[in-house]
């Protein structure tokens, strides 16, 4: 059963706000983010009309290339998305620019802030300048200092720095690095960028509770049982076995993009629609939320490394096989926890997160199931009847799946489960954007609505402190369990939820 969007101008659909004038400076111009993600996304910009023709782009790096370096190595990168359409690149390409630069000398930032000034003339950018730090989180605070010291963030309106995650490893760090910042530039100015919070279907949840009444009454403790949030990936480690090592699945998954996630799903309906009313809303629900045992973290909390799997016409490596991975690594692929959050809302309904590395299916859902029918009056074909769900797929099947009992065909009176979908592909009739399109619209826009703010940060981190002060004092407790490549997890996962009569979904 598909949910079909009526809708004869759907031409029409896509209302999307002008960005001003602007210059992004790209820090880390010579990795893989920028020509993988940063670039794309603002060449889909271009293509939707959405970038002014006072625009400039102005890649950073130690590597001492020119323009023209810059946009070929772009144009390289990028042949596929560009296909045949050279014209619109040609008119892309030309706000393409390049100023060797090194934010550990103060010289070279001087230097950046001179040509800045060029460009502002040569491109009309009226000064305005967004930073965006795609760079070793070792120079976050650093970096945003040298652009502080050389006065490029002195003008609070026009200029802003975007932030890459992992924002700190941990609560004291994360704390640390906010104290750097905000001492440098004001809070309205710092974008602390998750890129899952761009993705089309995250804000849909917003949309579908707070714009549907059919939801929001029934979107609490008394008629839903449990959570269940999930971003499963097919892939393994690949070239991030330096960065995985130092960082796991905790803190490279769990502790920004499925816990945001959390707090969109659980937060109460704003004031209004404003970024501060948003942000305000989604810190109670990380200021409430708790491990659903912090004094024994380890029985609400479940770790896993993948081993070898496969077949033997197509095998995978283990986790440890990897290049780059120790031997005797003990780094987590895969994480799954229980938590509570304490207020009205949900008091008492369990939220269990997980993710993983190596799983059988690319996915990113979140699935609210809602408490049985308190009599059954039918037969179920399957035994019990299923518990109504609501699914909200994220990636990559956009759209969500209402699940409930209908009659089975037959004499008799038995009930069957069936799903009613919505697709935003067949809805809306075109793919979303990538969720760095979206973003990095918003960030020169000035729109922090789907950044995340400093308190949020630090309460995400502060959740986790005592697993991940279990796992750096007393790593037994928490032991890494094995688990065959392209399976969902080690069985100790499975255990979580068995002990409250649940299991996973199994999509």
């Amino acid at each position: 059963m598909a949910a079909v969007l009526t809708n004869p101008l759907r031409v029409g659909l896509r209302q999307e706000r002008v960005i001003p004038p602007q210059c992004l400076v790209i820090f880390g111009a010579s990795g893989d983010l920028t020509h993988r993600k940063l670039i794309p996304a603002l060449f889909e910009l271009y293509r939707q009309r959405r970038l002014p023709s006072e625009f400039a782009v102005l890649g950073c790096a130690r590597r001492p290339w020119s323009d023209d370096d810059f946009r070929s190595r772009m144009a390289e990168a990028m042949a596929d998305q560009i296909g045949d359409d050279h014209q619109a690149w040609a008119g892309f390409c030309a706000g393409l620019f390049y100023e060797p630069a090194d934010l550990s000398d103060p010289a070279s930032i001087v230097k950046l802030g001179e040509r800045l000034e060029r460009l502002d003339r040569e491109r009309a950018t009226r000064g305005n300048r967004t930073f965006y730090l795609s760079v070793s989180p070792s120079f976050y605070g650093s970096g945003t200092r040298a652009l502080a010291a050389a006065g490029l963030l002195a003008d609070s309106e026009r200029s802003r720095v975007v932030i890459e995650k992992p924002f700190g490893t941990d609560y004291a760090s994360a704390q640390a690095l906010n104290k750097v910042v905000q001492a440098c530039a004001k809070e309205n100015q710092i974008f602390r960028i998750d890129h899952y919070l761009g993705k089309e279907t995250v804000q849909n949840i917003l949309v579908l509770r707070f714009a549907n009444t059919i939801f929001e009454p029934i979107w609490n403790r008394n008629y839903i049982s449990n959570v269940q949030i999930t971003a499963a990936e097919t892939v393994g480690v690949e070239e991030r076995a330096g960065y995985y090592e130092t960082s796991g699945a905790l803190r490279d998954m769990v502790q920004n993009h499925l816990t945001q996630i959390l707090a969109l799903t659980a937060m109460e309906p704003p004031g209004r629609f404003d970024a501060e009313a948003i942000r305000n809303e989604k810190a109670k629900v990380l200021q409430a939320a708790r491990l659903a045992n912090e004094s024994e973290p380890w029985t609400c909390c479940v770790r896993g490394q993948y081993s070898a799997g496969g077949s033997s016409a197509r095998p995978i490596p283990g986790y440890r096989q990897e290049a780059g991975v120790d031997p005797n690594s003990t780094t987590e692929t895969y994480v799954a926890t229980k938590l509570f959050v304490d207020n009205w809302r949900w008091q008492g309904v369990p939220f269990y997160i997980r993710t993983g590395k190596r799983l059988p299916k690319r996915l990113s859902e979140v699935v609210l199931t809602f408490r049985e029918a308190p009599v059954h009056l039918f037969d179920a074909a399957g035994g019990a009847p299923t518990p109504n769900q609501l699914i909200l797929r994220i990636q990559p099947d956009e759209g969500a799946d209402i699940r409930f009992e209908v009659k089975a065909p037959g004499s008799g009176m038995r009930s069957r489960p069936v799903d009613m979908a919505f697709s935003y592909d067949e809805s809306f009739g075109e793919p979303s954007d990538e969720g760095y399109v979206r973003l990095l619209a918003d960030a020169m826009l000035g729109d922090p609505t789907l950044f995340t703010r400093s308190d949020e940060v630090e309460a995400a981190w502060r959740l986790y402190t005592p697993v991940l002060q279990l796992m750096a004092e007393s790593p037994w407790q928490l032991p890494v369990h094995p688990y065959e490549a392209r399976t969902w997890g080690p069985a100790a996962a499975d255990g979580l939820l068995a002990d409250d009569n649940l299991a996973w979904r199994r999509p």
